[in-house]
């Protein structure tokens, strides 16, 4: 869900910061509000690290003509949430006075309206405030009081804001009818990314041209239809914002196996996306191996196969998807695969294809079943994990 949360000029400002984190915790965006005065209180930089977001206070952004629009939040918002508002922020409210960002902004509000008042017992006591409460109510506006945070039905209280965890509880099991069930949520996903690198000496390894970017963007893709995401990711320079994923960083084919062995048996499904080296030495020496005589002969031993011994330990109702990155008989060698390592489907992409495999921001896959094939032109790497989700939701 979408929040907006309003912040006035209040000494309760600070309780913003645990408020945001409970958004946050239960995987809600925010985006906050501040009056003028809301900045004494508390400093935007502050609120801008936890929501991840830019805090808007004026209208304008720069001096050059850039604007924040009221009318877009109202449109972008889940609900409006004003915690701590302040007698005079609800006054403005209820007789439309709106000369700051904030109450704009409210004015434009499509969303369900929430509002936890904070003043001293003579300001919440008196008959404008209480006048001003009761216009707010009858125009749908929830107010938590401050005396027990329950919804108000009588106006009573001694003026502190309510504590944030009970804001954050009444918000929240308010919208919980309209919040629509993501089609991944309570599943948890495994996904292996990147490549292996298998070390030679202390400095050099054996490795491959996998930048990890397919991998991440299955990751966050499932992330954002609910799942909480394991993710196993080889040496690679990506990094995600997304919430909902757990980043497993090794170097190793044996490393990546170990982590998707002890991983795989809590998981509802794993996609093994990671380019992992099928040998490694037999033996890494201990220091740089000096240039001595006309050539160097290395001794490969073959690695764990991850799909293989993943596809052996699936249990019933478990999901497993591999990849298939080939250069000739591509179909033949998919297939094989695909029924070998016990897939219930397998993405198969080719180095013949221009813009498809390592390093590219674009991929070219076909997804093979064990009925069907599915071939897709060239896409963006999100679109094409957005096409390989939809593939893995219709399996459970």
């Amino acid at each position: 869900m979408k929040i907006v949360l309003g912040i006035t000029g209040s000494i309760a400002a600070y309780k913003a910061c645990t408020l945001i984190r409970q958004f946050v915790k239960q995987g809600h965006e925010v985006q906050v509000v501040i009056t003028p005065a809301g900045k004494e209180f508390i400093t935007p930089i502050t609120l801008s690290a936890l929501t991840s977001k830019p805090v808007i206070s004026e209208f304008f952004a720069q001096r050059d003509g850039t604007w924040h629009s009221h009318v877009d939040l109202g449109l972008w918002a889940d609900a409006m949430v004003i915690a701590p508002a302040t007698a005079s922020t609800i006054g403005k409210m209820a007789h439309g006075i709106a000369d700051n960002m904030l109450v704009t902004t409210y004015l434009s509000m499509k969303a369900p309206v929430f509002v936890a008042p904070a003043m001293d017992l003579d300001m919440w006591a008196h008959p404008s405030t209480q006048d001003n409460l009761q216009l707010l109510k009858a125009r749908g506006v929830t107010i938590i009081e401050p005396a027990s945070g329950e919804l108000a039905s009588h106006l009573v209280g001694k003026g502190r804001m309510e504590e944030p965890e009970k804001i954050a509880e009444v918000v929240l099991k308010h919208l919980a009818p309209l919040k629509p069930l993501k089609p991944l949520t309570d599943r948890r996903i495994l996904i292996t990314a990147g490549p292996t690198y298998e070390r030679i000496d202390p400095v050099r390894f054996i490795g491959n041209y996998s930048s990890g970017k397919m991998g991440f963007a299955l990751a966050e893709e499932c992330a954002r239809r609910g799942a909480q995401v394991e993710m196993v990711c080889g040496p690679v320079q990506c990094m995600t914002q997304e919430r909902g994923i757990t980043l497993t960083r090794v170097e190793s084919a044996q490393q990546m196996w170990d982590a998707a062995s002890r991983l795989f048996p809590d998981c509802d499904a794993a996609i093994l996306c990671a380019a992992v080296a099928d040998f490694t030495p037999e033996q890494v020496a201990d220091n740089k191996i000096k240039r001595e005589g006309d050539g160097l002969v290395l001794r490969l031993k073959p690695t764990q196969d991850i799909a293989r011994s993943l596809g052996e330990m699936k249990r019933e109702g478990q999901k497993l998807v591999g990849f298939a990155l080939e250069t000739n008989d591509e179909l033949a060698h998919a297939q094989e695969k695909l029924q070998r390592k016990h897939l219930d489907f397998i993405v198969m992409n080719s180095l013949n294809d221009e813009g498809a495999g390592f390093q590219h921001d674009t991929n070219k896959v076909t997804i093979i079943t064990p009925s069907e094939r599915l071939p897709y032109p060239l896409k963006p790497k999100r679109e094409v994990a957005s096409d390989i989700i939809d593939q893995l939701v219709k399996l459970f």
